[in-house]
């Protein structure tokens, strides 16, 4: 009797084996942050010799820089309303399922100058569009906060899991932050609960 499952090249093989150790690799410096992610910890998470990781890899530098390769933030140009939407969605998103090697990135950009390198790159381009989309002469300032806003509320619900933000609801915590990022990108004033500005 023949065995029907298709045997593997030694590519395929090979292509497992390193997304294996990646898939190892994702989740440490995701949880442990740089500095406390060895090699010899990532191999034994991936069921392989360490000497094997290096062998694909070479340094735990370029591991790392495999591991958290973050696609660069795109959002659609448009008006401030707009860009504050697909904000949202893709803030939405990843509140309801972090990409793993977003928070490497995160976990260890103070602590990695080639993580702080990365974040800063991924972050870039979206934050010139979002300074672009809004009408005010503080746009860079306005864009920078709501940045700001974005990776606090990513690092605080992922990484500290504050149990507020560790525990909420995406669609609460959207519904939540609309007023202030609509305030900020169309640079209007929200309006004031009350009515004694001395208050």
């Amino acid at each position: 009797m023949t065995d029907p499952r298709p045997r593997w090249t030694r590519a395929q093989q090979r292509r497992q084996t390193e997304d294996n150790i990646l898939a190892a690799a994702r989740e440490m410096f995701a949880r442990l942050g740089y500095d406390r992610t060895t090699i010899r910890a990532v191999a034994k998470a991936a069921g392989v010799d360490a000497g094997l990781v290096m062998h694909y890899f070479g340094t735990k530098d370029a591991l790392f820089s495999r591991a958290a390769e973050v696609p660069a933030g795109d959002l659609p140009h448009g008006s401030a309303e707009e860009t504050v939407e697909a904000l949202l969605d893709s803030l939405a998103s990843r509140l309801a399922s972090e990409p793993v090697a977003s928070l490497a990135v995160l976990r260890s950009m103070l602590t990695h100058g080639d993580a702080a390198d990365r974040y800063r790159a991924a972050a870039g381009p979206q934050l010139n569009q979002i300074t672009a989309s809004i009408p005010a002469d503080d746009a860079d300032l306005r864009a920078s906060l709501l940045s700001a806003i974005v990776h606090g509320v990513i690092i605080e619900r992922w990484l500290l899991q504050f149990s507020g933000l560790a525990d909420a609801s995406p669609d609460r915590i959207i519904e939540l932050l609309r007023p202030a990022f609509r305030a900020l990108a169309t640079a209007q004033t929200p309006p004031s609960t009350t009515d004694d500005p001395n208050r």
